[in-house]
């Protein structure tokens, strides 16, 4: 166990080193000039050539690649993940301020579409060839062929524009002091945007789900407990959710990556603040610390749902804990 707890924090030291490199190359071959898009293209206009080396001495601009990253990553060792230029706060509080909000909407999207995904799944395995087979098969091909945010607009249109029966975006009511926004008022704010989330990750954990039920339909021990007079239900109950099981895990829990990409967009649609909408920002602005910083809490959370796929392994198949426990 010890071997295996130190391994794995090795590879996340690595992937975050590798990730904070990442961006901070990314960035400094970016076009974006952060002086111009940080003070607007006329103030920019009107700006003498003092004032914008001034500002992009204060963007860290003059700063060599190498020099930045380092004094970041010295920074980051201590606990201090910078300021954000675009916020003008420290990246912590930006990332903690929005964090709950996307972790919300991400949080419900990954349980309801691995939820839905796996029943659908199992569902139009069962009745492979049927009309139920056919119908789901048919939703998911349009689910997977339909852009997230065009999606998003939809849904938004229809049951906030048309129907009105939810606000059209931001994660609080308009107007409203922090102190006054009740659970309710932030929940039917949620909705609209973990709805669009989830509908487009069922696809794909519904169709392999579905792929794994046929084929364990298929197997010898499955043909030999018809045999015995087993009636569909039992086969489903007792021979395919336990097989079908852990690729569905495996498949979920590398879809975190994918909610946390959607998520990008969806915000961008609903208006909603969060991690996703302040990557943006930062991008945009080139606010290199807090696009860092967010790239560093999105490979986190990739790196936590792999992890938490190894432990469930365990959980599901016994064999996996013996192979871990000797490795």
């Amino acid at each position: 166990m010890t071997k295996y707890l130190a391994r794995h924090i090795v590879r996340f030291a690595l992937l975050m080193l590798a990730v904070g490199l990442v961006v901070f190359a990314l960035v400094s071959v970016s076009p974006i000039d952060p002086v111009q898009a940080n003070v607007g293209q006329a103030a920019y206009v009107n700006m003498s050539e003092a004032k914008r080396a001034q500002l992009a001495s204060y963007w860290g601009g003059d700063v060599p690649f190498w020099e930045r990253f380092a004094n970041w990553a010295g920074a980051l060792l201590h606990g201090d993940m910078g300021t954000s230029l675009r916020f003008n706060a420290p990246v912590s509080e930006v990332i903690a301020h929005r964090a709950a909000n996307s972790l919300a909407l991400m949080g419900i999207a990954w349980l309801v579409s691995g939820v839905l995904g796996f029943a659908l799944g199992v569902v139009a395995g069962a009745r492979r060839g049927g009309a139920v087979d056919r119908v789901v098969r048919g939703y998911c091909f349009l689910l997977a062929s339909t852009p997230t945010f065009w999606l998003g607009l939809l849904i938004l249109m229809i049951f906030a524009v048309q129907l009105g029966w939810f606000p059209i975006g931001f994660s609080v009511p308009i107007g409203v002091s922090a102190a006054d926004v009740t659970l309710a008022d932030a929940a039917h704010h949620l909705v609209l945007p973990a709805l669009t989330l989830s509908v487009t990750g069922v696809a794909n954990i519904a169709l392999h789900t579905r792929e794994k039920v046929v084929d364990v339909l298929e197997s010898d021990y499955v043909r030999f407990a018809r045999a015995r007079g087993e009636s569909d239900l039992s086969v489903v109950l007792h021979h395919c959710l336990r097989n079908v099981a852990l690729p569905a895990v495996t498949l979920q829990c590398a879809f975190i990556s994918e909610i946390f990409g959607g998520s990008v967009l969806v915000e961008q649609v609903f208006s909603y603040p969060g991690l996703g909408q302040a990557a943006v920002t930062a991008g945009l602005g080139g606010d290199v610390a807090l696009l860092a910083g967010i790239a560093l809490v999105s490979a986190a959370l990739v790196f936590g749902g792999n992890l938490l796929a190894n432990i469930l392994y365990g959980v599901l198949d016994p064999r996996m804990r013996v192979s871990e426990g000797r490795a």
